[in-house]
């Protein structure tokens, strides 16, 4: 719908922008099924602020966009007016002389940061699921891949950002300032803040020397219990694994002791770095302790780095204390009636499951009940980061939140007029 001061608007982000840059949104440029209505795509740092500025004085929602692999994850908008793509704040700059660090642009691809630093022996411990996927939406989401395991997440490696707050002024913080005596740091605030704080225009990122050598050792598994086993005896055995990951099919174990000898439907995976020779005298070490038909191999699983969820499901994100991780893939079993699709860092006990799309709004919010009340005793949490629209709009994405007084008042500090992804913010703020 047109109301007044639209033209203005459009004018002006095209006068900031570039006419060929800002536009009236079209049928895809909506935010789980929230529709925008206009876009824009500053070219530079001072643009963007212009256009932050320009949504401010117009009381606009604004979300940003970068390659929108992610962008359906979390809380519908409250409102969204404008949704700035940040595909031109991309580029690769302030490499230190010992390549211990570097700035990306917020819309750089992930892929094209990691074939730079490649040039010259060096990467981003980053490795987040969604393919084609830019460090912005990697640090809104916090997305991490197998590599948290040994590394931790993107938001653990940022040692500087720079943004633009919701009036549209840019801010730098690095270093020490970065750091909060009392309470999270300026980078623990903004990742994982689903873009609901500020527009994240550039972060500076740890770097290290790439890999002499990769080799994954899989063994084969049937049940969530045995996953756990495997997984303590391969930390009791010391052979620093960069990842520990785990895929369960949604596959009815046979329980017979006479058939237990064939293969698992399941896998645990260990991914081992270094040099060539010792990673091989790990790997060697791991298949011994694995036993079975464990075998060390160079090349990663077809399922390495993917989520077990299709488009339409019910995408889950379960998180517990690695002790408890196998209890609360046999509390999602039970109250789903049967095996569902698991995978993820079982080193770490942050998993992904998939739930069918073929389940109505009460069964998913039963089975989201049962499985946060078994999680709630063993610090765990059961997060839906997708669903189709129908269900997102009548469930409780998030669960319990403890920490939601504090970040109520984060929001309140960054954004006092929810005009930065109102709804988007963890708990639904």
């Amino acid at each position: 719908m047109t109301v007044a001061g639209d033209s203005d608007v459009g004018r002006r982000l095209a006068a900031i922008c570039g006419p060929q840059f800002a536009r009236e949104a079209g049928p895809a440029d909506e935010v789980a099924g929230v529709p925008a209505r206009w876009v824009a795509a500053p070219g530079t740092v001072e643009a963007a602020a212009a256009v932050l500025a320009l949504a401010a004085s117009h009381n606009l929602a604004v979300i940003p966009r970068g390659a929108a692999t992610k962008l359906d994850w979390g809380s519908p908008p409250a409102r969204l007016d404008l949704l700035i793509d940040t595909g031109r704040l991309a580029g690769i700059w302030h490499r230190d002389a010992g390549e211990l660090t570097v700035e990306v642009g917020a819309g750089t691809p992930l892929r094209a940061v990691q074939a730079t630093l490649g040039q010259r022996g060096h990467r981003l411990a980053c490795d987040p699921r969604s393919a084609g996927a830019t460090i912005g939406g990697i640090l809104a989401a916090d997305e991490a891949g197998p590599l948290r395991h040994r590394y931790g997440t993107p938001c653990e490696q940022v040692t500087g950002v720079s943004y633009i707050d919701a009036e549209g002024r840019l801010h730098h913080a690095d270093g020490w300032s970065m750091r909060a005596a009392d309470g999270p740091g300026l980078n623990q605030v903004l990742c994982g803040s689903q873009g609901a704080l500020a527009l994240l225009v550039s972060a500076t990122l740890r770097t290290q020397a790439a890999p002499a050598a990769r080799v994954w050792v899989t063994r084969s598994v049937w049940t969530p219990l045995e996953v756990h086993d495997l997984v303590r005896q391969a930390l009791a055995a010391s052979v620093a694994p960069s990842a520990i990951e785990v895929d369960l099919p949604a596959h009815r174990a046979i329980l017979i002791p006479r058939q237990r000898s064939r293969q698992g439907p399941g896998t645990v995976a260990l991914l081992l770095e270094g040099g060539r020779a010792e990673v091989l005298d790990r790997a060697e070490q791991l298949v011994t302790v694995l036993s079975g038909d464990a075998r060390a191999v160079e090349t990663p699983p077809r399922w390495w780095h993917r989520y077990p969820f299709e488009p339409g499901e019910v995408a889950l994100r379960l998180q517990v204390p690695i002790s408890d991780l196998h209890a609360a893939i046999y509390a999602l079993r039970d109250a789903v009636g049967g095996p569902v699709p698991v995978r993820g860092a079982a080193g770490t006990g942050v998993v992904h499951a998939a739930l069918p799309a073929s389940l109505g709004v009460e069964r998913v919010s039963a089975i989201l009940t049962a499985v946060r009340g078994v999680l709630l005793f063993r610090g765990g949490t059961c997060v839906v980061t997708s669903a189709p629209p129908s269900v997102r709009r009548s469930i409780d994405l998030w669960g319990p939140v403890a920490a939601l007084p504090t970040l109520r008042e984060v929001k309140q500090r960054f954004d006092p007029h929810r005009r930065m992804a109102p709804g988007r913010y963890i708990g639904g703020l």
